[in-house]
């Protein structure tokens, strides 16, 4: 019998025009061939190119179908014999021909070595292979290689210091703005700048998680679940490394989303899936940073029910109150566990609220809150776990200082007073709230957190110097804490006999309602029409009720 030939080999000419073995080529169709030819090269054992390789570089989402039909059709013409799906061990010659635009698109071993990749009738080097396609080559790459588009190489470094510089911004509270007098940009501005210099998928779905988690400390649901849903894209279009990672994390900051609409049920029914779940449970188990974030944000959410729940099932708000203040512990654990500071004082000023606002209603006498089987001081408790926070947020150079530890000790401090809801001026004037020496004193040991230059001896000016901050541009406060520390500022500064500088506050509170959820909404409306003298409430006039929050033009 005579022999079978071997297969011929093409000549590919990647210049302008692009030709294969002399004929012209459509450039779609030829960057689809050689980018699988690298892929089977430089793979790192996968050897497919993916949907999301082609969008972006030789067309949108719009045109793809279209693309890769034309492709296959080039490829019949030049006697290639391409494979789709991710079973690359089958013939394609067998393979489903309907599914095959939905990828990822691999070549044979033995239609991979038919290929000459040519520049002006010589061989291409690395380097020029790689411009063609748009990857970038290492330098220490060896002549007639292609760097692999997923190794860790030297130029990543621009990508992961990006990348740090937004979450850097972030903590100093630059989210969309920059800071005056600050050395770098926005953390918005810094994640998108990140985007761009992306060489991985692992490393652009990291791009799309963060800038969902800004979204949502932004305050805007919207736009984080929009982002979310491009991160789920991300992760089923295609194997992303860190995916059981990238998955945790989508459905955490889902379920904070949810929390921040107060919708409890929802936040906890996702927390509740994802331990549920056998991959995702694993990364809770072992990935300290994620056991924090769950942890704490199922505290918040039990602490929420357990609040709402006092007065009518005190059974059912104290079995909650004890599983909240005992996530708390575990995500504190987990934040010293992941070196993370910045977590760590959060979820202590956390633990530090809830152990008051449940002595507040009556859920004082847990047994979580009680020592050697004494009922503790809750007040003194409460400031205590504050003042960690603060002396936490000293360790970290400041930078990551919120405002919820002031707001939260100013409320602590008036809410020693428990007046009658709206009280005349006199009423009003003559309470007596818990003065910041007082509250230094409740700190004992922890008592140095609170150093003059941060915390003058007056609570009207603890608030107007961090308003003066957020004003000035040297921090940037979101919404809710911007709006709380007015509502303090206007209360303080009431009883202290400052009605003008009371009602300013009110006004710029009126300005930022319409940023919050309506829960918080509602919150400061009872708040301004229950505890302010009447007086001034009639002065202000806060509107009972809100009207739907206004989209902000980005």
């Amino acid at each position: 019998m005579p022999s079978t030939a071997p297969p011929a080999l093409l000549s590919i000419e990647l210049t302008s025009p692009q030709s294969v073995d002399g004929r012209r080529a459509a450039f779609q169709s030829l960057w689809l061939l050689v980018r699988m030819q690298h892929a089977h090269a430089h793979g790192g054992g996968s050897g497919v190119v993916r949907l999301a390789d082609l969008r972006g570089e030789v067309s949108d989402a719009s045109t793809l179908r279209m693309v890769v039909s034309r492709a296959f059709r080039d490829f019949k013409a030049w006697g290639l014999e391409v494979g789709w799906g991710e079973d690359l061990q089958r013939e394609p010659r067998f393979l489903n021909a309907e599914r095959r635009s939905q990828g990822p698109f691999w070549l044979p071993a033995a239609q991979a070595k038919r290929l000459r990749l040519l520049v002006d009738n010589r061989p291409a080097t690395a380097a020029e292979v790689a411009s063609f396609l748009g990857l970038r080559a290492r330098k220490a790459q060896a002549v007639g290689t292609i760097t692999p588009p997923d190794a860790v190489h030297l130029q990543d470094a621009a990508f992961w210091k990006q990348l740090v510089a937004s979450q850097q911004a972030a903590r100093q509270g630059r989210l969309m703005s920059p800071v005056a007098g600050g050395t770098g940009g926005s953390a918005l501005e810094a994640i998108r700048l990140a985007g761009t210099l992306a060489a991985s998928d692992f490393q652009r779905a990291l791009v799309t998680l963060n800038e969902a988690m800004l979204w949502r400390r932004l305050g805007d649901n919207e736009q984080a679940r929009r982002r979310l849903q491009a991160l789920k894209k991300q992760r089923l279009a295609h194997h992303v490394a860190g995916n059981d990672y990238l998955g945790a994390m989508e459905c955490i900051v889902s379920a904070w989303c949810a929390y921040t609409a107060r919708d409890l049920p929802l936040a906890q029914s996702l927390l509740g899936g994802m331990a549920q779940d056998p991959a995702r449970a694993l990364v809770l188990r072992h990935h300290p940073d994620v056991r924090f974030e769950w942890c704490n944000l199922w505290a918040l959410a039990c602490r929420s029910r357990a609040l709402a729940l006092a007065a009518d099932d005190r059974p059912a708000a104290a079995a909650l109150a004890e599983e909240s203040l005992q996530r708390f512990g575990e995500a504190l654990a987990a934040a010293f566990e992941s070196h993370s500071f910045d977590a760590a004082q959060h979820v202590a000023a956390n633990m530090g609220m809830a152990a008051w606002l449940f002595d507040r209603v009556g859920l004082g006498d847990l047994p979580a809150l009680a020592h050697d089987g004494h009922r503790a001081d809750t007040t003194r408790r409460a400031v205590q776990w504050i003042a960690f926070s603060e002396w936490l947020c000293g360790h970290t150079d400041g930078q990551g200082r919120s405002a919820w530890n002031a707001i939260y000790l100013m409320r602590i401090a008036r809410g020693h007073c428990r007046p009658d809801a709206q009280p005349t001026l006199a009423q009003f004037r003559a309470q007596k709230p818990l003065d910041p020496a007082a509250v230094s004193k409740l700190a004992g040991p922890l008592a140095d957190a609170f150093d003059t230059a941060n915390w003058p001896a007056r609570w009207v000016d603890v608030a107007q110097a961090r308003l003066a901050d957020h004003q000035a541009g040297r921090r940037r406060y979101p919404g809710l804490q911007q709006g709380s520390l007015l509502f303090e500022h206007a209360w303080y500064a009431a009883h202290a006999g400052d009605l003008k500088a009371a009602e300013h506050s009110l006004g710029l509170l009126r300005e930022v309602l319409p940023q919050l959820v309506p829960s918080d909404r509602a919150y400061f409306t009872e708040s301004w029409n229950d505890a302010l003298p009447a007086e001034l409430v009639l002065e202000a006039k806060p509107p009972r009720r809100p009207s739907a929050p206004r989209k902000k033009a980005r």
